[in-house]
């Protein structure tokens, strides 16, 4: 009966890759790809032009499907552009001698923070031997001696002219560690109280006034004093200061030298040498002479020390070229740094060599490539994120303090000029949603570089596709994939975009394989992933997810889930469902039935009455109603009630793949003509009547191809699909082998005409000039009961206006 039809050509149900036409025996004779990338043309130009922009709204986005490798795509090319750029300078942190809240940010060349800071760690130390020397030599000593007596000198005079002068007025100059002071007293004795009491009212006055001018002299001599004790500290400061000059200058001027063309770092080394010879005492101890001091933040310098240390925070000193930075954990100290702290005593203390980088530190210069997700599960992050780069500054701030929840004193940090290139990688609907509601987004991130998810398979797509699986494979240290093994995974390839003539670009499914088919080939000592190992981690992946297809087959084969695959039924046909669980997609066959009467709802559907059907299914429903106004209601009303159901269906139920199904119960019920259940039908209709292309075909007739081989195959059984979808087709070798020696067909149709003649035996029929159909064609049985109706519906409405 079915074997006049025309049938998908056995060639065109699966497309076999010859591995002999690799041309190549494995993966391991091929040149790894530099990239990894296949098949991204239109993403890399805008990567190319983003990166070539160099203004702080010109960052990017990479917008890609789940599993296309957006951030191994960002950073594999970004690394290769990287890696032709000059590298950044180093940064670092230094004391500020004039706000010592606030570290300095030094810009170096590259390796020289690392120089600069070995060069102050060997000053430090050297100091701390060559000073206390320099001030322990015998030319020192008799200088500073020489001063001392002079000072002593000078002090004896004055201090001998006024006891002269207190004796010759009858008091005695007493001089002590307390200072000096005078007493009435005669012939070098202080006079005893009890006899200054026998002292009358004129010699106690007149003693008094002398000891009240004899204060006054004695207070002009203590400041002569002070004057010459002033002189001689400083005379001695000037000797210690010269002393110290030439220690630390001859120490510091190889460094000066050093870095005199970095004005930055000469400023700092001026403040340092400034401050030293300052506090030149804090170094003039021998190390076994100093006291021990309370460290600070577990520092081995003594703190007074620690200000003359330097802070790399970013060391370029072995870096190829520009960075590229990539963080899965993109919190705001992740991204900005920290001041770390620690307990001292129960005391939290920090200072600036316990500033710590961030992301934007270590990128800066270079290029950030952050996940969507990743960064926008931290809102103060992501906000903070796009405020450094619109201001092209970074800030290492406590975020507690900075939105004001806690207000401590601590370091503030000078910011640092923030040079970088932000990629953000993500879904196209978080794109859109980003670009909608989030003002800022739409003016920093102005270069979208949108992933493909397949390319067109060609010659030079599949030898890039073998280039990255070597890649692959020399990365992970996998076995290198032999001929069979690249033919197998590019056919898996195609099966997953469901189209021939198109390889996926969801790279990460294929590496998911090979590392799979690898676990195979090692458990059977191969020296080669071969296809054989391939296609058992294809099957071993198919059976740890297909746990509820095996259910729903096993329902079908106790007849409790209702399918019937043999036989004619009036109004009832095999309709086919796409199910996905998670990672698994599978084709599910249940029965569409139609009952039809006459009355004037149209076509309706149980499941949209009671709301179990989506919009699309709707639309799909309301095109049936729509061709059977245009075939069959050009010369009478369409009287008719027709209800369709999916049949044992208890979820929703949305897409138009089966609205062509529906017609045809809904044709056959109206006919009364029966369709053979052997059969089962995908594809949507348009108004008129034309077959259009859906999407799972393949797991559809696999899914119905397994209840038949359950039930048994007849030699009869089959399924009909949109001749537009044959392209789409990759069949497993199982259904292609039944097809090839007739136990099972595949039809291909681009009209309803077509699908009706092959379900039912009986010719459809085409419109006459008479608008009638053909006597014996199945749309006159359709056109006749549908008058049929339309008469029964006006007498019954003629008999009611007459009563």
């Amino acid at each position: 009966m079915r074997k006049r039809f025309k049938e998908v050509p056995v060639k065109d149900l699966r497309l076999h890759i010859d591995p002999k036409s690799l041309k190549v025996r494995s993966t391991g004779q091929l040149c790894p790809a530099t990239q990894g990338i296949v098949g991204q043309d239109r993403a890399i130009e805008a990567l190319k032009f983003g990166i070539g922009m160099h203004d702080p709204e010109y960052n990017i986005y990479i917008a890609g499907p789940s599993n296309t490798g957006a951030t191994y795509i960002a950073r594999a090319f970004l690394e290769e552009v990287a890696s032709q750029e000059p590298p950044p300078p180093d940064w670092c942190y230094v004391y500020d001698f004039k706000e010592p809240d606030k570290p300095r940010a030094l810009r170096l060349a590259k390796g020289r923070g690392k120089e600069l800071k070995k060069a102050m760690d060997d000053l430090i130390e050297a100091l701390g031997k060559d000073v206390p020397t320099a001030f322990n030599t015998d030319d020192y000593r008799y200088k500073a001696q020489v001063l001392r007596q002079e000072f002593e000198n000078k002090r004896r005079k004055v201090i001998d002219a006024l006891r002269e002068q207190v004796e010759a007025q009858g008091f005695l100059l007493q001089v002590d560690p307390q200072g000096v002071s005078i007493m009435p007293g005669k012939e070098g004795k202080i006079i005893p109280p009890e006899e200054l009491a026998k002292y009358s009212s004129e010699e106690k006055k007149a003693l008094r006034d002398r000891g009240d001018n004899l204060s006054v002299e004695m207070n002009q001599s203590m400041s002569e004093i002070a004057e010459l004790e002033a002189g001689y500290t400083e005379r001695l400061k000037k000797l210690d200061k010269k002393v110290a000059l030439s220690v630390v200058g001859k120490r510091m001027q190889h460094t000066f030298e050093k870095f005199k063309h970095h004005p930055q770092a000469v400023d700092f080394l001026e403040a340092v040498k400034k401050d030293i010879l300052e506090h030149i005492d804090d170094f003039r101890k021998r190390p076994e002479e100093k006291s021990p001091q309370m460290p600070v933040a577990g520092m081995a310098w003594p703190p007074a020390l620690n200000k003359y240390r330097v802070n790399v925070l970013i060391d370029r000193s072995e870096a190829k070229g520009a960075p590229v930075v990539y963080t899965s954990n993109p919190t705001y100290p992740a991204l900005f740094g920290r001041i770390e702290k620690e307990a001292v005593f129960g005391t939290l203390v920090t200072d600036f060599t316990m500033i710590k980088p961030g992301a934007l530190h270590e990128a800066n210069g270079g290029y950030l490539v952050l996940k969507a997700t990743d960064i926008l599960k931290w809102y103060f992050a992501w906000e903070a994120l796009k405020r450094a780069v619109r201001h092209e500054e970074v800030k290492i701030e406590d975020i507690s303090e900075m939105y004001g929840f806690i207000t401590t004193k601590t370091l503030k940090p000078e910011p640092i000029p923030l040079d970088v290139k932000l990629v953000v990688t993500g879904d196209p609907y978080l794109y859109e949603l980003l670009y909608i509601y989030d003002d800022r987004f739409k003016q920093m991130f102005k270069i979208k570089a949108h992933l493909d998810d397949q390319t067109e398979r060609n010659r030079a797509s599949m030898r890039q596709s073998m280039h990255c699986m070597a890649r692959f494979c020399e990365e992970e240290d996998l076995k290198h994939v032999d001929r069979t093994g690249m033919a197998r995974l590019i056919e898996y390839s195609l099966e997953l975009t469901g189209n021939k003539d198109k390889m996926t670009l969801k790279l990460g499914a294929i590496a998911d394989i090979v590392k799979e088919a690898n676990y195979w080939a090692v458990q059977e000592k191969s020296k080669y992933i071969h296809g054989s190992h391939v296609e058992k981690a294809l099957e071993k992946k198919r059976y740890r997810a297909n746990l509820v297809e095996d259910r729903v087959q096993e329902l079908i084969k106790k007849d409790i889930f209702w399918v019937e695959t043999d036989g004619y039924r009036l109004g009832q046909i095999n309709g086919l469902s796409i199910l996905q669980t998670g990672d698994y997609m599978f084709g599910k066959p249940g029965r569409i039935t139609a009952n039809v009467s006459m009355g004037k709802e149209g076509v309706i559907t149980i499941d949209r009455q009671s709301r179990l059907s989506g919009k699309i299914h709707t639309k799909g429903v309301i095109i049936l109603s729509s061709y059977l106004r245009e075939h069959f209601a050009q010369d009478k009303p369409l009287a008719l009630t027709a209800s369709l159901c999916f049949e044992q269906t208890y979820g929703m139920v949305d897409g138009d793949s089966a609205s062509s199904t529906e017609l045809f119960a809904l044709l056959s019920a109206i006919a009364g003509v029966p369709i053979f259940q052997g059969l089962a039908v995908t594809g949507s209709v348009s108004q008129k009547g034309e077959i259009q292309p859906v999407g799972g075909v393949t797991r559809k007739i696999e899914g119905f191809f397994d209840v038949c081989s359950h039930k048994g195959l007849t030699g009869k059984q089959g399924v009909i699909m949109p001749n537009k979808s044959v392209k789409d087709l990759m069949l497993k070798t199982e259904v292609v082998k039944a097809v090839q020696k007739g136990r099972f067909h595949i039809y291909p149709i681009k009209t309803i005409e077509e699908g009706i003649e092959i379900l039912t035996g009986m010719r459809a029929g085409k419109l006459g000039k008479g608008g009638t159909y053909p006597k014996g064609t199945l749309f006159r049985l359709v056109d006749d009961r549908l008058r049929a109706f339309a008469e029964k519906a006006r007498d019954f409405a003629r008999e009611k206006q007459e009563k």
